[in-house]
């Protein structure tokens, strides 16, 4: 029974990988219980990890150490991913309010820090772990480590029981902050509710579609090449026209004529329609079925693109129009349509709405690809690259006045600002960056169970008396203060100052907190969108900010 023994309590990899299984196994199970509604999900692992240390299993530490720091690497690189294409955009229009709030967030919690740290004396160390937990960010407490083992050669381990004992509270924090905003406010959900359908109605969409009758003499005989340099500022595609002497319908190429009275099927974005419609002539009242009569032969759909080769070519590179007598009207991209440009770059998983006869759409289809195999298949190369580009990038020492040890992005900053432009400007570079939403999450998921697997593996031998002999009831005092003092006053400027509708109020707070439960609570709340909008909103430059901060407070105050 030898072979048990060593299998259960030895240092082998078959005790590894058991004991990590274990763990990661039990957490997730143990995670989708629910109290009061509320699940800390994956993160149980970590408890679970701490319950199995304190009772003597371990993993060698070399090994140990590898597993926590490639599972990191893993989650971060997936996260960055996830949030690319959203991160420059987020600061666009209304987003900039809302990452401006969540960004005081941030930092009003490291002010709350370092009070804490010079009222108590409770070191640094342990105190960024502290915040981690209320915030429920594990990037930080990962990014908190491997700049302290950047330091000193090995990790301090009161930043995990830190992180372990703060947690918890932090989720109950934030939803408590939440309805604390509701109760002082006297807000009414029916009247938020409206609000936020009237707002919405207001948006901009990503493109629209207009019938229009040619009615300006100033485009008489031109055409529709000459039609798009006269507006050329705005963005229009012009899909099909009806001639007003034959009433047939067919595909407009660039040098289809316009005459008086012809109308034409135009997709454009809403802000441009209006200019367009008085400088063509007058909208006109058409279903799209008469654009596509019973006796004509065109026909549309949505073709994927998926060959690797034409990603991030331009559209009119392809000339599909020109060689294949179809138009292309709209590109769908993560589920938003934009107008089909000529100087737009196609991106691997793009959906374009092709118009055309049979015999050409079935051409358009093999240059395209069209292959939903091949999307399924997962583009390990660029998540390789990036990974290797991240951990260069994080290994690079930067000197900053008045801190005599050189900073690092480390392993947790380096692959996750690769991974940020990476997603976003790939394309540029014949890098693919397509994956399915369930591949990133996969990896991701693997990633943060490994890592906090190993976390609390590490941290369960000298939890009990941490506790117990050394203040750690208090740290949970501690982390509820960093939890609900910059929620509560940002939350009171956010509905106070900026008017902002409660229910983005409350996906602002969760998404600055990076916290899926809260976010949960808000959409059972709400019953709507909104919640979701602004998490995703400022989540990517929060996530970004709680891994930078975590780093900077350790290397501030130890370098």
């Amino acid at each position: 029974m030898e072979w048990i023994n060593d299998l259960l309590w030895g240092h082998g990899i078959a005790h590894s990988i058991l004991l990590l299984a274990v763990v990661i196994a039990l957490g997730i199970q143990l995670g989708k219980i629910k109290i009061f509604g509320i699940s800390l999900g994956v993160t149980l692992v970590l408890f679970v990890g701490i319950f199995l240390g304190h009772f003597g299993f371990s993993i060698d530490a070399e090994v140990l150490h590898f597993i926590k720091e490639f599972g990191l690497i893993l989650f971060v690189f997936s996260v960055g991913m996830q949030v690319g294409p959203g991160f420059f955009s987020s600061f666009k229009q209304g987003g900039i309010t809302l990452n401006l709030l969540a960004c005081g967030i941030v930092l009003l919690g490291a002010v709350t820090t370092l009070v804490i740290h010079y009222i108590t004396g409770t070191p640094m160390a342990t105190m960024v772990g502290v915040m981690s937990g209320a915030v429920t960010n594990t990037p930080g407490l990962g990014a908190a480590q491997q700049a302290f083992t950047d330091l000193f050669g090995h990790t301090d381990d009161t930043i995990a029981l830190g992180y372990a004992v703060a947690y918890p509270l932090g989720v109950v924090g934030i939803i408590l902050s939440m309805l604390l905003v509701r109760y002082i406010f006297r807000v009414n959900l029916q009247k938020e509710t409206e609000r936020i359908c009237q707002e919405e109605n207001k948006q901009i969409q990503g493109a629209t579609a207009i019938s229009l009758v040619v009615k300006n003499p100033a485009i008489f005989n031109k055409n529709i090449i000459q039609l798009s340099e006269l507006l050329k500022h705005r963005e229009f595609v012009i899909s099909r026209i009806m001639h007003h002497d034959t009433h047939k319908v067919s595909i407009a190429s660039g040098a289809t004529v316009l005459q008086e009275d012809d109308k034409i099927f135009v997709i454009t974005t809403e802000k441009d329609a209006e200019t367009i419609k008085t400088f063509v002539g007058q909208e006109v009242g058409m279903d799209r079925k008469q654009w596509i009569p019973a006796e004509s032969k065109l026909i549309s759909r949505r073709i994927l693109v998926t060959k690797p080769e034409l990603n991030g070519k331009r559209l009119g590179e392809l000339q599909l129009r020109n060689l294949h007598g179809v138009n292309i009207t709209r590109i769908n991209r993560s589920g938003v349509d934009l107008v089909a440009m000529r100087g737009l770059n196609l991106q691997i998983g793009d959906k374009l709405t092709v118009v055309g006869s049979e015999p050409a759409i079935a051409k358009v289809e093999e240059i395209l690809g069209n292959s939903m195999k091949r999307l399924n298949e997962p583009n390990l190369i660029t998540i390789f690259i990036g990974i290797a580009l991240g951990v260069f990038l994080g290994s690079i020492p930067i000197m900053f006045p008045g801190i005599p040890q050189p900073v690092k992005l480390g392993l947790a900053g380096g692959p996750l600002i690769v991974a940020i432009l990476i997603s976003r400007f790939g394309y540029k570079y014949k890098l693919i960056t397509y994956t399915t939403q369930s591949a990133n999450l996969m990896l991701r998921e693997v990633g943060i169970a490994l890592f906090l697997a190993c976390v609390g593996i590490g941290a369960g031998g000298g939890f009990v008396d941490t506790i117990v002999n050394k203040g750690g009831f208090t740290w949970i005092g501690y982390g509820f203060a960093i939890t609900t003092i910059p929620l509560l006053l940002i939350g009171f400027v956010g509905r106070y100052f900026f008017k902002l509708n409660y229910f983005s109020l409350m996906g602002l707070m969760a998404g600055s907190m990076t916290d899926p439960p809260a976010l949960a609570y808000s959409n059972t709340t709400a019953g709507n969108d909104a919640p979701a909008v602004s998490y995703a909103t400022v989540y990517p430059i929060t996530m970004f900010l709680r891994v930078l901060v975590a780093q900077v407070l350790i290397l501030f105050f130890y370098a």
